[in-house]
């Protein structure tokens, strides 16, 4: 009976470290510039599959901000509530997420996205780039959930 109690506490702790090793949850986006808190971001998973919408905006003067720079769909609409990272799978590097991508509605521009969980599942790693992973950006979010 201990050994089964023990397997049980065993997989739910091990099912538990991995999820947090997911991108799924509520992040804290971080200026990579600035280090100051831009937005709440939250990833969902669908059919293998990561979308991230915008949650939250920090700065008040820009809560109600449309995305006027964007030149697809998103064009002229609110920022809150916007999917900005989209078609994120995961990975043949262990640990990491990518294919897809990621806009930046400060000025219109989707960049390829690569994601990794780090720090045990607190923080995320999330890189916007142009062609190569090389040629880009990472900005360092924090799990909030």
């Amino acid at each position: 009976m201990k050994k089964t109690v023990f397997a049980a506490l065993l997989g739910l702790a091990s099912s538990i470290a991995f999820a947090q090793m997911s991108p799924v949850g509520l992040w804290r986006t971080i200026d990579d510039e600035t280090k100051t808190e831009k937005s709440l971001v939250r990833i969902t998973e669908s059919g293998g599959v990561l979308t991230g919408k915008v949650e939250k905006i920090a700065d008040p003067a820009k809560a109600n901000a449309n995305c006027d720079k964007c030149t697809d769909e998103r064009k002229d609409k609110p920022v809150l509530g916007m999917t900005i990272l989209r078609g994120v799978k995961p990975s043949s590097e262990a640990g990491t997420w990518e294919g897809g991508d990621i806009l930046d509605p400060n000025n219109g521009k989707i960049y390829k996205v690569r994601m990794k969980p780090i720090d045990g599942g607190k923080q995320m790693e999330v890189r916007g780039f142009i062609g190569v992973a090389l040629l880009g950006r990472t900005q360092t979010w924090a799990r909030v959930e």
